[in-house]
């Protein structure tokens, strides 16, 4: 096996680990969000890395549907006081999109270098 062959990685995968699309093995992010230059250790640029509010709109779609839905389920089957609403509803819609919004960046940015999906130009 030469050095320069890398084996088709899922973006899924790499993307829900934070890895390189490439090797699987370096960094995607170099902070919470940010995404870093390179790969530590195959040295891919991530300058193709779209920093658009891509991830940010699915995941507020999902947290959204998954907010509104279980506040609705738990009126609807146990019809609690208002402030039960309150502590279920809000550390939810808080903590649910902090979780998410890295692992649905990372598949995006593992996806779009796969695909080699850029932004759209005039011909």
């Amino acid at each position: 096996m030469s050095d320069n062959y890398y084996p088709s990685l899922s973006p899924v995968k790499t993307g829900l680990a934070g890895k390189c699309p490439r090797c699987g093995r370096g960094h995607l992010f170099e902070g919470y969000l940010k995404v870093a230059p390179s790969c530590s250790a195959c040295g891919l640029s991530f300058s193709f890395a779209d920093h658009g509010d891509g991830a940010a709109w699915f995941v507020m779609l999902i947290v959204c549907v998954v907010g509104v839905g279980s506040v609705l389920g738990i009126e609807v089957a146990y019809s609690p006081p208002f402030w039960v609403h309150v502590i279920i509803a809000i550390p939810a819609l808080i903590i649910l999109p902090i979780l998410l919004l890295r692992p649905v960046k990372g598949i995006l940015l593992c996806q779009q270098w796969k695909t080699g999906a850029q932004e759209g130009r005039k011909v």
